[in-house]
């Protein structure tokens, strides 16, 4: 199929999906910007309901590979691919998918996010979650979306990797949760590398500039601090997150469990 004009109906429908939280909400689907984030997509068994593919994108070698394999693909001139593109220099290629709506339970270590308000900081913590091996992530109503194009293309992936809890009451998420619940603080009375990490963690990451709230302090079970050099303020919560992330994992790989 092709389209070449801004007035056809089902082009309406694609820029509102590529430019509106809202249209994304109301109609349960996203948009993956990139062929890399289609192949990490299809990867891992989805298949995406519609690809939308401009006429300079389809020269190239990877995403004709991908677009001769792919369902219902829609061809469009340059300049109106230009408009339905979520970054500055357009990828040649969108997919449109369904937002999944997760029926498991949290299970294993997870990342807990409240009020993380940047979507490449959601993003990247997705991404190092994956990385170091979680399997489930929590977004609290006052974070990002997760299905955002932003935070899809920060995740890299993740995404598709992982079981996303989005949009949901921390309370309720973490009623049943039967591991640690840590939040990370400068006067905690231990640090990472002196807690013992290799049970289930799920990891309570709070707003950029307040931290974690009140309501999900009292969340925690317990409070680890990050040590960092004399004369520095704070970390970054996606930084703070892969450190965190990443003793855990080097814990569970390399030491022994403790009594």
């Amino acid at each position: 199929m092709r389209i070449t004009s801004r007035d056809n109906e089902r082009w309406k429908t694609l820029r509102g999906l590529a430019d509106s939280e809202r249209e994304r909400r109301d109609a349960g689907k996203t948009v993956l910007d990139g062929v890399h984030l289609l192949q990490a997509f299809t990867a891992a068994g989805g298949v995406p309901e519609t690809v939308v593919v401009s006429d300079s994108g389809h020269k190239r070698n990877e995403i004709a590979a991908f677009v001769a394999a792919a369902p219902n693909v829609i061809e469009v001139p340059d300049a109106l691919f230009e408009q339905l593109s979520t970054v500055a220099t357009p990828t040649g290629i969108i997919g449109v998918i369904a937002i999944p709506s997760p029926r498991v339970a949290l299970a294993g270590s997870c990342v807990v996010l409240d009020s993380v308000q940047d979507a490449g900081n959601v993003g990247t913590i997705l991404r190092s979650a994956a990385a170091a091996g979680l399997r489930h992530a929590v977004l609290g109503t006052g974070s990002a979306n997760a299905w955002s194009p932003r935070v899809l293309r920060a995740a890299m992936g993740a995404h598709f990797v992982m079981t996303i809890h989005d949009g949901v009451s921390l309370s309720s998420a973490l009623r049943d949760y039967s591991g640690a619940i840590l939040t990370t603080e400068a006067q905690a009375p231990r640090s990472i590398y002196e807690t013992d990490l290799t049970g289930d963690v799920a990891w309570l990451i709070g707003n950029e500039g307040a931290g974690v709230g009140e309501p999900a302090r009292q969340l925690a079970t317990g409070s680890v601090s990050i040590p960092i050099a004399d004369g520095t303020e704070s970390l970054n919560a996606a930084a703070a997150a892969a450190i965190c992330l990443f003793e855990q994992r080097r814990q569970s790989l390399f030491s022994p469990r403790r009594p």
